[in-house]
This record gives structure tokens, sequence and C-alpha cells, in this order.
């Protein structure tokens, strides 16, 4: 079946388990602005539509406009800062894009923060309570035509394993987020046992199918499902949120970078490629976080960003690895202040933290290979402080070639340890 394009007249009709339903999109709504009472303004348009409300019917409506209308529209000329402040906790992180829990529960790109549709030097943030936006709209347009109906508020998701984007419930209201089918029976007989339908999502996703991302109409109706609509307006969009002892991926940075240890492989052979500079700074990150003495951290790192300078350095050095690679970097050992009885642990201290820096750098699909040089060479091609020891060089690319696939390691087989009872 053909779908219309945004804000034609003829609806996006389907039936499921035998009701016919229809997804219609509100066209003429204007530009809302700081303050705009988005109620009065899908009022407004539904009129002009001849649309109206009936009773069962559901509004999805953009988190954009409600965003706008509360505000939510902020000065930013670094867009990275005013993700960092949505944030609570990082998922994932590959080159510049970063997934993140937002503080509504929300795993995410960017954490919902839109640059697009907005002026320079402006962000767009999530509604601050999605739910409760959709409650006030809800219970306005309610008593505005006396009928029931429910409202979802969307916003636009990409998905673990699948390419594309789809819109999603983020708030909703005299709806139902989940219903669960747990304890009946398909047509077969057979009990279901985890099946729980994410309904809102689903209208969502319906209501984006007319709706459109760039036609300018940020509501859709729904008409048709009326047994969805509740009398109250119900715990909103939480239902969804997976509790971290039922998420298989709450600690899904933790293993990746157990997969990154598994899999990274020394490697003397780069492509050209460059290596970004933030990508090696957030490795220096983690380095820091490497045990030391007394917390002291007696360890620095040289970065040699420019060419020139890499390649003076590995000239000089006589060493092709170093000399292939397109980012150099000298973990040092500090000695200034440190007392003797604490230099072996100093030194073992510094592995730890060049350790930390080579799985961070293997976790964002680059590799990377700790040479040696003379440490006295090394201070003085790179007129370093007498207090700074140099321990090898690390290089940094992207490998020429895939490493070859390692058998698991099973440390008995391995002798690789002793128990003492």
């Amino acid at each position: 079946m053909a779908v219309p394009a945004a804000g034609a007249a003829v609806p996006f009709n389907h039936t499921v388990h035998g009701l016919a339903y229809s997804v219609h999109a509100v066209p003429g709504m204007p530009e809302v602005g700081p303050g705009d009472e988005v109620a009065a303004l899908i009022d407004a348009a539904l009129t002009r539509s001849g649309l109206g409300l009936r009773d069962g019917d559901i509004l999805c409506v953009t988190s954009k406009i409600l965003s706008k209308a509360e505000g939510r529209l902020v000065r930013a000329d670094d867009r990275e800062a005013a993700i960092d402040a949505e944030t609570v906790r990082l998922v994932a992180r590959r080159g510049p894009t970063r997934i993140v829990q937002t503080r509504h529960g929300f795993v995410m790109a960017a954490a919902g923060v839109d640059a697009s549709n907005t002026p320079a030097g402006t962000v767009l943030l999530l509604p601050e309570d999605p739910d409760g936006s959709a409650r006030s709209l809800a219970d306005t347009l309610r008593a505005r035509y006396r009928v029931s109906i429910g409202v979802v508020i969307t916003d636009t998701f990409g998905r673990p394993w699948r390419e594309g984007q789809t819109d999603v419930a983020i708030g909703c209201a005299y709806v139902d987020a989940l219903v669960d089918h747990r304890g009946s029976a398909d047509t077969f007989g057979n009990e279901l046992l985890v099946t729980a339908a994410a309904v809102v999502d689903e209208l969502a996703a319906a209501g984006e199918v007319v709706k459109g991302k760039a036609d300018g109409v940020p509501v859709a109706l729904i008409r048709g499902l009326g047994e969805l609509v509740g009398d109250e307006p119900g715990p909103g969009v939480r239902p969804l949120i997976r509790s971290a002892e039922n998420d298989m991926f709450s600690l899904g940075t933790s293993e990746a970078m157990r997969e990154a240890v598994l899999r990274r492989r020394e490697t003397d052979v780069f492509v050209s490629d460059p290596v970004p500079g933030d990508l090696v700074r957030r490795a220096v990150a983690a380095a820091l976080t490497a045990p030391s003495p007394d917390g002291s951290r007696p360890w620095r790192f040289v970065l040699l960003e420019s060419e020139t300078a890499r390649k003076t350095f590995a000239s000089a050095l006589a060493d092709p690895v170093l000399e292939r690679a397109p980012y150099l970097v000298v973990p040092c050992r500090t000695t200034n202040g440190s007392s003797s009885s604490n230099a072996e642990f100093a030194i073992a201290s510094l592995g730890a933290a060049v350790e930390n820096f080579l799985v961070a750098v293997s976790a964002e699909g680059f590799a990377a290979s700790w040479v040696t040089a003379g440490s006295s060479a090394v201070r003085e091609l790179l007129e370093l402080s007498p207090e700074w020891e140099p321990l090898g060089v690390i290089a940094i690319g992207k490998p020429a070639e895939a490493p070859p696939q390692l058998l698991p390691r099973d440390p008995e087989s391995l002798e690789s340890f002793i128990t003492v009872r």
C-alpha cells in the first residue's frame, strides 16, 4: 500500500486484530516559540483540518515543539558541552559520536541534543519531563473537547543492530506504554512467556509514517484504537525503561573494554589514515586511572602529533615501525619527588597506565605497539627534563591488515597461575 506524503489529505489506513485504524497528519502547525500554548496550536490545526477530536483518538506529538514552547532552546556554541550536561552515563563512543544515558533514563545518541532546525549557536534539549508534558497536553485537550484521548510524545532514536532511525515514545499519558501478553495463549494454544508489546513505540512509529522528518508536520492523529486509551494518565513511559538488573547491556562499556583487551594486537604495519588527537587524549585519560604509589601518578605522556616531529624523531631512532606510524606517544616515568622505595612500584604503575592506554586505543578500533627505545636517546631527542625517564615509544594507527584470530586463552591450560591454600 502506498503511503501518502506528510500533510496529505488521505490518511494512512491499516487493520490490526480485526480493528481498522487510520493515521492522519495534522497540517498547519505554526513555528512554536517559548511560552506558546501547544494545546491551543494543536486545537486550531485540528479545527482547520476538519479532523477535530473524538473519543479514543491518540495524538502523536513531536517532542521538539514542546521543547521550544518550554524554553528548552538554549545557547550552546559547544554542542558537546550541552550533551555533557544532559548525560548521566556514557554507553558507547565511536569518534565524535556518543551513545549516552540521559537523566530521563533514555539511551540515545547525543542525549537527544538537537542542533537542526534551530538558530545558529543554539541547541534544543529534550523536554524536562516528557510524561508531564504529555499529561498537561492531554488534560487540556480532553477538557476542551470533552473527549477521552491519549497523547504520545515522540523523538527519533537509532536502534542497536539495525540501520536507520524511527520515532519512539519518550512520554505518554492515558495510554499504557507496555501491554503484557505473558500468560495468554497464541493461536496454537502455546502460552506466551516473554511477550510484552511496547505499544506507545508502535504508535510513535505509525505517527512518523505520515509526519515525515522534514515536512514541518509535528503532530499525527491515530483514530480507531480507542481500546488503548485509558481513564487515568498512568505511569508514562517508565515501564519501558529497563532496570539495571534486567538489562543485559547495562555494563556494555565494561564488556566492550573486556573485548578490547581480548582482541588487542601488536602490529607493525599501519595505513596512512590520521589518528584523531582527541582519541589519544581519551586514551591518556584512561591511563590516568591506573594505580600508582600513594596516588602520585608518577608518569607522563609525550604526544608527537605533527608529521614533522614524528618523522624527525623516528628517523633519528632508525626504527621502521615508528616511521610508518601516523601517531607516536612516549610514556615517561617521573622521578621528581618520589622515594627510592617506590621506584619499582612506579615503574610497574607506568606499565599499568600504558596497558590502560593500549586498551582504550583498541576499543576505538585502532592498533598500537609499545616499542623499546633507548631512554637517553629519546630524552635527548625530545629535550626532556632529567626527571622524565622515557620507557619506550607507542606507535598508533589503523592496522593495514586484520590481525590473526586468536584462540580463547584458558589460564589453566596455560599454567598461568598457582593457587596457595
